[in-house]
């Protein structure tokens, strides 16, 4: 099949693109690096079923495709909140150029969203059928809203004009091609341990976070976009095991055998106090639930981020 890829230089992206080429998928890899990397696509150049475009997809142009998977869009506080209008932009106008392809072409569609759609939530662990709890007028609100427009877009080419979609939330996610300075848990403390420095808690460490390894969020991608029936549905795609922010540091210290202190700071606004999917719907419909555990995802982290802190020229 002929698949698209937006936001394919990205974290998740670079990984569906990989996971893509090697079922034997040609793929047209499309971003504009406002937060994706060079770095993370640079082994795929040679492969000779990828394609590479720079491009601004709230422009439009012109690509063949069976299927799009809508993922461009800055996902970390940090590129948001430094590209707010651009979020925006490429949540509202680019979903739209990208389900006007789709229809025209006929090509299945997902768009990724956000477990930031349920905002702070009011309910624990967050179903499909939540409404969320969303500031709209917030810091965060310029990713926050602009994903559930993006949803309310998909769902409006699902029931104007048949268009073959689905939506996916996706919970907290980690793994190898993150950003290093990206701002997030993860990230953030690994960086940190690594130097032997403070992790950064913002609160008392109370609030808690459930983390997905990213090769399992693909391969729920993967089962969202090509499993029968899933056309017009909402999948949560992310882990059900839900630890504090303080748990998750202890486990970075121990497993970078680092000696690092933990310091707190004041709590960031619009910041969730607990999130935690309900996935019975994707181990129902896609038949899919995480395999990696936590420590073994997050040694496998480790590694890649202590490997790419060594090479300081390729941090993007």
């Amino acid at each position: 099949m002929k698949i698209v890829v937006t936001g394919g230089a990205g974290f998740i992206g670079s990984h569906l693109c990989t996971r893509l080429l090697d079922e034997g998928h040609s793929v047209l890899c499309v971003d504009n690096f406002i937060t994706g990397s060079e770095r993370n696509i640079a082994p795929l150049h040679s492969h000779p079923q990828f394609t590479f475009l720079r491009q601004d997809v709230t422009v439009p142009f012109d690509f063949e495709a069976d299927a799009i998977f809508h993922l461009a869009s800055p996902a970390s506080p940090v590129g948001y909140m430094d590209h707010p209008i651009e979020t925006i932009l490429v949540n509202s106008q680019g979903t739209y150029q990208m389900l006007e392809q789709a229809k025209k072409q006929n090509a299945m569609f997902l768009v990724s969203s956000t477990s930031e759609a349920y905002g702070d939530p009011l309910e624990h662990p967050q179903r499909e059928e939540y409404w969320g709890n969303v500031n709209p007028v917030g810091p965060r609100a310029c990713y926050d809203e602009s994903k559930r427009l993006a949803e309310t877009l998909t769902m409006e080419y699902y029931r104007q004009y048949k268009t073959n979609t689905r939506i996916v939330r996706i919970f907290n996610t980690y793994g190898p091609n993150s950003q290093i300075n990206d701002g997030r848990m993860i990230p953030n403390f690994i960086t940190q341990a690594l130097g032997d420095k403070p992790l950064t808690i913002y609160g008392d460490g109370s609030i808690t976070r459930s983390i997905c390894y990213v090769s399992d969020l693909v391969d729920g991608l993967m089962r969202a976009m090509f499993r029968p029936h899933t056309a017009g549905e909402v999948f949560n795609l992310g882990n059900t095991e839900e630890h504090t922010v303080l748990e998750f540091a202890h486990t970075i210290i121990r497993l970078c055998e680092a000696t690092s202190t933990i310091i707190f700071e004041p709590n960031r606004v619009d910041d969730p106090e607990r999130r935690r999917p309900d996935i019975a719907k994707a181990q129902r419909v896609l038949e899919w639930t995480p395999k990696v555990s936590i420590e073994s995802g997050l040694r496998r982290t480790i590694e890649w981020f202590s490997n790419t802190i060594s090479q300081p020229s390729s941090i993007v």
